[in-house]
């Protein structure tokens, strides 16, 4: 285990006041050492609890004088203080194999934590699962949860893990669904593997088995031009239509017999099939929208003013827990822009505006900004880095952006969703000081754009929620 080292102290909190100080590591919490921040949060949560900190040699006492329930105003540097539990599955539909070498080492990590799961919706395949997580998972309450289950079929899912415990590990989904956690499922459906008569056993298998999940996400295979698999390929269109009707199909039943959808085909799927996308009221509520379900149209409602409509869970505690750090897609994304001067203001008023995008996301925002006055131009951006089937904004790299820039010319408004970058930084490592061109990195959600395109103060809203197929899985 490696002590969680302070980040951040609040100003005026109990930390502070405690004489706290940034790069303190948290050594225990009334004598408990805590596993991660899960634990140090149900730990600090109680009144005047006493910290054991390391600074630089020494080690100290601090007392917190705090009422139970108060905010003791840390943040950690991490979210797990023991090892992450890795991921001992080998799926050939992986995309962590389809990267290429040379990237950011911590993007090769494959996890397969529970409490990453709690924390920020992180898929688990539940094949590391133990009697302990669960006794812990339903004791401290820790819901939602995200499993991939991809089949039903013991044989088949463990064939698509390349792990003998695929076929067995979905016991833990029963037992958790038992236990009263609220469970995301997802299936990630491969062409000439688990789709076709495979994907509706999954589905009959999911309603007769465990109805009582929440929601199920019928995803696409992504495939990058670093495979190494020969059987996983793209769908077809038939293949995508084929998906969506077998989806719908499955919801009619279950409106019938639970009374409400229980799965969902990604706006993916309506794209490649050219299919217009389902009703916002199809997506009841939007449980899935970070995955890919329902961002089409949450964000076409957002576009037209509705800012009132829910996005998506908020996994776990992650939206209060003190001292959680953001991860991953879920990490800040980019520093706030200050609000532009009356100059800058009057300016944009007649500079042509460029909206900078993946090509999924060209075909979502060509109808909402076609009409525009000024008129507005879209770029989509084709993923050169990864290749293959790769077309979400989301997985825009600094040099597929800085490649099309180059083509366009200076003195325009350039228009960039933040959702391709974390914590300031595309995937590939560049930032947008690397880029040729000044853009206005903007939050991806479709009243941040209307706001960015009426008036250049837009850009200092704070984000709200994830672009139109603009987030990762």
């Amino acid at each position: 285990m490696s002590a969680p080292r302070v980040v951040s102290v609040a100003a005026a909190s109990p930390a502070q006041r405690a004489g706290l100080r940034v790069n303190d590591e948290l050594l225990a919490v009334d004598g408990r050492v805590p596993r991660d921040v899960i634990e140090y949060r149900l730990f600090v949560d109680e009144a005047d609890p006493e910290l054991e900190i390391r600074r630089g040699h020494e080690e100290l006492t601090v007392h917190l004088r705090k009422g139970a329930g108060e905010v003791p105003g840390i943040e950690v540097s991490s979210a797990l203080f023991d090892r992450v539990r890795t991921c001992d599955n080998h799926c050939e539909f992986c995309f962590i194999y389809q990267l290429p070498k040379g990237m950011r080492r911590s993007l090769y990590l494959k996890d397969d934590d529970y409490r990453l799961s709690f924390l920020y919706g992180n898929f688990t395949t539940l094949t590391r699962f133990t009697e302990l997580d669960l006794e812990r998972v339903l004791t401290e309450g820790l819901s939602p949860l995200f499993v991939s289950i991809h089949s039903t079929d013991p044989e088949l899912r463990a064939r698509m893990l390349r792990n003998p415990r695929g076929a067995t590990s979905l016991r833990w989904l029963r037992a958790l669904l038992d236990g009263g956690i609220e469970v995301h499922g997802q299936v990630v459906v491969c062409p000439g593997v688990n789709d076709a008569d495979a994907l509706e056993t999954t589905l009959a298998g999911l309603v007769d088995e465990y109805a009582d999940l929440t929601t199920v996400a019928c995803v696409p295979l992504g495939v990058s031009d670093y495979t190494t698999e020969p059987s996983m390929r793209p769908h077809t269109v038939a293949e995508a239509a084929a998906v969506i009707d077998l989806v719908e199909q499955w919801q009619e039943l279950c409106l019938v017999s639970l009374g409400r959808r229980l799965v969902y085909a990604a706006d993916e799927y309506y794209l490649l099939a050219e299919r217009p996308f389902p009703a916002s009221e199809a997506y009841d509520g939007f449980p899935q929208h970070e995955n890919g379900i329902g961002m089409a149209r949450a964000f076409e409602a957002a576009f037209h003013g509705d800012v009132s409509a829910a996005h998506g869970v908020q996994p776990g505690f992650f939206s209060w827990v003190d001292g959680a750090p953001a991860a991953g897609y879920r990490a800040p994304r980019a520093p706030s822009a200050p609000a532009p001067t009356r100059e800058e203001r009057a300016r944009a008023e007649h500079t042509p505006v460029a909206i900078l995008t993946g090509e999924y996301g060209a075909v979502v925002l060509d109808p909402l900004v076609r009409d525009q006055d000024p008129p507005v131009r879209l770029i989509p951006v084709h993923n050169a880095f990864f290749g293959g089937n790769i077309a979400v904004t989301g997985l825009l790299t600094g040099a597929d952006i800085a490649r099309v820039l180059r083509d366009e010319p200076a003195g325009q408004r350039y228009l960039l969703p933040d959702v391709c970058l974390s914590e300031g930084r595309f995937l590939d490592g560049m930032t947008v000081a690397d880029l040729p061109l000044p853009v206005e990195v903007i939050p991806s959600d479709g009243y941040s754009l209307r706001l960015a395109l009426e008036s250049p103060a837009g850009r200092s809203r704070p984000a709200a929620v994830a672009v139109a197929l603009g987030a990762s899985r």
